[in-house]
């Protein structure tokens, strides 16, 4: 048994908190190539976003970061581990 580390990793990601961060986060994972992402109208007072996943149809709430991957996929991640995860670039 060994230690090991996780490699860096610099991803690109999107806070969802409301319509209008939905309506961005669309348009960014479609000008990325992702066709799954559609502009659906939103029925509800709280917004929720669906994406499709390498693991499945997952759903983000407002406050949720939607991560894009290392090989271009798609995915939430709750506040809360991202700050734990990830740090700004400068």
């Amino acid at each position: 048994m060994g230690m090991y580390r996780k490699k860096p990793v610099v991803i690109e990601a999107q806070r969802f908190t409301d319509v209008h961060s939905y309506l961005a986060i669309v348009q960014w994972m479609k000008s990325c190539g992702d066709t799954s992402a559609l502009a659906d109208e939103v029925r509800y007072s709280t917004p929720i976003m669906t994406i499709q996943t390498l693991e499945g149809t997952m759903a983000a709430n407002p406050g949720d970061w939607i991560i894009r991957g290392v090989n271009g996929e798609f995915y939430p991640c709750k506040p809360d581990i991202f700050e734990a995860t990830y740090e700004a670039v400068e």
